[in-house]
């Protein structure tokens, strides 16, 4: 059910959020001059969450950790909202700090207030969202192809607005071309961002599928994957090796007795039938012609 929840949101877009909060803009507010910039102790009854939050999962042990640090230091760092009209307002980012308060029964919580509208309210959150360094790569991927679809930005522009190389903006949009059973194995930690962008070089969705699988199941690193996916393109596969068969005995303890007398390592094969060969290997001509005197 949760899981179902988490992708329907998801999937909402600007336009349909919009509806739905047509008349939130704090900058209308005739009265939000007077608390903009500030940083003031609000009601959490007064406080709405952020229709446009991109985070849609918060983890439960996580969230509790923080209620106790809360509990024990305060909130250190405060959320921030915007002003909605009369006494009313939605909170910009920090809703993790505001959930982990109403879990620990506070009534209020600090938070700087300012002046936004919906399109400002979705670049921020996004944004500040990507910043955290506890997002996983398909949660930072959603939120930057967001930000060029809603926003109307070019990934050079994106690259500007998120302070990354445009080059790490490219990379992290691509794994959104993974088969969807790939991208869950990635956002739930099976495999990291390395093994998806390995995995993106592979056309074929169920190719791509049998390497998830295999990476899983062999536990391949990150260098194994992307040698395999080498291996994989190219429609080469490595010949198994011919067995050799075992040397009679009377022939693998004399071996010993050759290897000195020549001074190096010799290489007796047999078949089935008892036929075989002597390879006796040199080094130069130097080394053949002293081979050649040993023989004489």
């Amino acid at each position: 059910m949760a899981k179902a929840t988490r992708k329907q949101a998801l999937g909402r877009g600007l336009s349909a959020l919009l509806k739905e909060t047509a008349e939130v803009n704090s900058a209308s507010d005739k009265n939000a001059d007077k608390v903009v910039g500030s940083i003031i102790e609000i009601d959490l009854k007064l406080i709405e969450v952020n229709p446009f939050q991109p985070r849609t999962y918060f983890d439960e042990e996580a969230l509790n950790e923080l209620a106790a640090s809360i509990k024990e230091l305060g909130v250190i760092q405060p959320i921030t909202v915007r002003k909605l009209s009369e006494d009313k307002f939605q909170l910009v980012s920090g809703e993790r700090r505001f959930r982990a308060s109403k879990l620990i029964g506070n009534d209020t919580i600090p938070a700087y207030i300012r002046i936004a509208n919906d399109q400002e309210m979705l670049e921020m959150a996004l944004v500040e969202n990507i910043q955290r360094k506890n997002l996983d790569p398909i949660e930072v991927a959603l939120s930057y192809q967001r930000l060029i679809d809603e926003i109307k930005l070019t990934q050079e522009q994106l690259s500007v607005r998120v302070g990354k190389k445009r080059s790490t903006v490219t990379n992290y949009l691509r794994l959104l071309k993974l088969d969807p059973i790939i991208q869950t194995g990635m956002r739930d930690g099976f495999i990291s961002m390395g093994h998806g962008r390995a995995l993106i070089n592979i056309e074929s969705e169920k190719d791509q599928i049998d390497v998830y699988e295999k990476i899983l199941r062999d536990k391949l690193s990150v260098r194994q994957t992307e040698d395999l996916v080498r291996v994989l393109k190219s429609g080469v596969t490595k010949k198994p090796e011919a067995k050799k068969n075992a040397l009679p005995s009377e022939i693998s303890s004399s071996l010993k007795n050759f290897t000195d007398f020549f001074s190096a390592k010799i290489d007796v094969s047999v078949n089935n039938k008892g036929k075989g060969k002597i390879s006796i290997p040199f080094d130069s001509i130097e080394d053949f012609n002293r081979i050649k005197k040993l023989l004489k």
